[in-house]
């Protein structure tokens, strides 16, 4: 088995349904690894982590992708950003305490789904869902139907595996209609792949490899299998972005943070990364700068 975290695409051969199938431990792993979020949030970050994923393998485009849930619960805020790369991050901002065991519903309280897609070249777009489902998997099904787009059903695994984070997931879609395969047979077709791949264990799509979990699934089914894409956990951080932020301070809010802490700490709330600026390097970016604008 590859540790090595992946999204492998898929066609059934004899009917007009495509899927995906991902493993995103690693990642997931990296992402929580300088927070100590409640275990029901590091499961919704797993499960976002998933959903965003998949989501942005079903979109033929280059550019960034985010699905973040906004409520009036203890989780304020929970977001991935992704992009056609498959390079992923999140964080989640958690208020009040979060009970073990909370449901979706019981951590994000009044709340919906936002889904950007930013893509390089061409309009930005922005879907929002309520979220009306028990689960992230079932808040992305509503997604797909709302908005109107092809037959589409998630799977979304999150939990632990030999003790440490764990997350994957699958998608099935329906293909446009074509002269080949009726609407009717496509339909019925696509009803018994989504109940077989119902059946999938979390166990099996965190440590089985994708040819062995195909096997299993739909080893009656003439299923091709292309190349993966790797996924990796990646942040956009960087040091630069942190002088531009402070680019836009008053000078002399800078200088009150210097008086005050001595130095200016500025830390990624993504990757904890923190990049450190002392009055000499304040005044630096200042004489860039002020350079510039003359």
């Amino acid at each position: 088995m590859s540790k090595k975290d992946a999204l492998s695409r898929f066609l059934f051969e004899k009917n007009a349904v495509r899927g995906e199938l991902v493993n995103v431990t690693e990642t997931y792993q990296s992402m929580l690894e300088n927070h100590h979020y409640p275990e029901p949030v590091q499961c919704l970050l797993g499960d976002l982590l998933v959903a965003t994923s998949l989501l942005t393998a079903t979109l033929k485009f280059e550019g960034d992708i985010t699905v973040q849930i906004q409520g009036d619960g203890p989780v304020r805020l929970a977001v991935i950003n992704g992009n056609n790369n498959q390079q992923m991050r999140g964080v989640a901002r958690v208020g009040d305490d979060v009970k073990a065991g909370s449901t979706l519903k019981e951590m994000i309280g009044n709340g919906f789904m936002v889904i950007t897609v930013t893509p390089e070249k061409g309009e930005r777009y922005q879907g929002i869902v309520a979220l009306d489902g028990e689960t992230i998997e079932a808040c992305i099904d509503n997604y797909f139907k709302q908005s109107e787009q092809l037959p589409t059903r998630v799977f979304i695994r999150s939990g632990m595996q030999a003790g440490k984070p764990a997350a994957a997931g699958m998608l099935l879609q329906i293909l446009p209609a074509s002269e080949e395969f009726t609407a009717e047979h496509t339909a019925e077709h696509f009803e018994l792949l989504t109940q077989l791949t119902h059946t999938i264990k979390a166990e099996e799509l965190f440590t089985l490899d994708t040819k062995e979990i195909l096997h299993r699934l739909y080893h009656e089914e003439d299923v091709t299998l292309y190349d993966p894409q790797p996924v990796e956990f990646h942040c956009t951080c960087s040091r630069e972005r942190c002088e531009n932020t402070l680019v836009t301070l008053s000078k002399e809010d800078v200088t009150h943070l210097l008086q005050e802490q001595g130095n200016i700490d500025m830390e990624c709330e993504y990757c904890g990364t923190h990049y450190i600026f002392n009055e000499e390097d304040i005044n630096n970016i200042n004489k860039l700068n002020d350079a510039e604008l003359h």
